[in-house]
């Protein structure tokens, strides 16, 4: 079998203890380990954007590769007791998919053991990084998502909920990893979501068809998504009420003052244009600077942008 070759097994593996479908890469020698240092350096972001910049010398303000690789990564390949939400490890739902959180395949050593190469741990951290609040834990995304609700966490994690309270030991190694780097800047007040703009402006989009593109009401009008359920007795638009129930749902994929963060924008937005690997409606934006996308953004970033949908 050529070493190149990906492969895709269900596998009892040792290090984690169950049976996982996951995608595999035949194994490799095991790299040494990076040294202690080497660390990701997160940079102020560039107005109308999200998310940290990555750079690669080390700085006094970094997160710790060395930490990453030795605390972190075993957190992602833990057997949780089963499948389905909250009960598989994370790399069930996170090793090559279309999440905000795309992980590497894992190689099988001999003795049926996973594990990353050095070089695929760095492209790990990397991608992990995009999903923190400099000096922040209880703002970043990547401690957030898998959070119970009640303890600060998001509404809704597709693969469910895996801490119940801020004092899981998971939760802190990958809080003290967080907070090893200083806030880039004071922190602002999280910008609350305007509901009357997405009812009298952002609705007006999922009934809109763009030429060759399908219209958002024709996939989101039911299961988990549904935020553009079909409008009930002919009537041409949603009445108040209804407005309201596909608000709360379109939040749930939404990080408010983080656009790029924001599944509801980057689901529909290209992946050239910084857009998720995969969206079944296929792409409503080809660029950020498309005037749709714009204006969502800027809702998103709490502010009262003009709407760009003619009535």
């Amino acid at each position: 079998m050529k070493a190149t070759r990906q492969f895709a097994v269900c596998s009892r593996i040792a290090s984690v203890g169950a049976s996982l479908l996951l995608f595999l890469s035949p194994a490799r020698p095991a790299a040494s380990a990076p040294p202690s240092n080497e660390a990701l350096v997160l940079q102020d972001h560039a107005p109308g954007t999200v998310g940290p910049t990555l750079t690669s010398p080390a700085s006094a303000d970094t997160l710790d590769f060395a930490y990453f690789r030795d605390r972190i990564e075993p957190i992602l390949v833990r057997e949780r007791g089963g499948f389905g939400p909250s009960v598989s490890a994370c790399v069930t739902c996170h090793v090559r998919s279309a999440t905000p959180m795309p992980l590497q395949p894992l190689n099988v050593a001999p003795d049926g053991s996973v594990f990353w190469t050095v070089e695929q741990s760095r492209q790990n951290f990397e991608v992990m990084g995009r999903l923190v609040a400099p000096g922040e834990p209880e703002r970043s995304r990547l401690l957030r998502a898998p959070l119970a609700p009640g303890a600060g966490g998001t509404h809704y994690h597709a693969g469910g909920k895996f801490w119940e309270s801020t004092d899981d030991p998971e939760w802190r190694i990958i809080a003290d990893w967080v907070r090893q780097i200083a806030p880039a800047e004071p922190t602002a007040a999280t910008p609350t979501l305007q509901f009357e703009f997405f009812r009298d402006c952002v609705q007006r989009i999922f009934l809109d068809q763009r030429a060759g593109r399908t219209a958002c009401v024709n996939c989101h009008n039911g299961g988990v998504r549904n935020f553009a359920p079909s409008i009930p007795d002919g009537r041409p638009y949603w009445n108040e009420g209804e407005s309201r129930r596909n608000f709360d749902v379109a939040a749930r994929y939404i990080e408010p003052g983080h656009p790029l963060l924001s599944r509801f924008l980057t689901r529909p937005l290209h992946p050239d244009a910084g857009g998720d690997r995969f969206h079944a409606g296929g792409r409503r934006w080809d660029s950020q600077a498309d005037p749709e996308w714009q204006m969502l953004a800027s809702w998103v970033r709490g502010e009262a942008p003009k709407c760009v949908l003619e009535e």
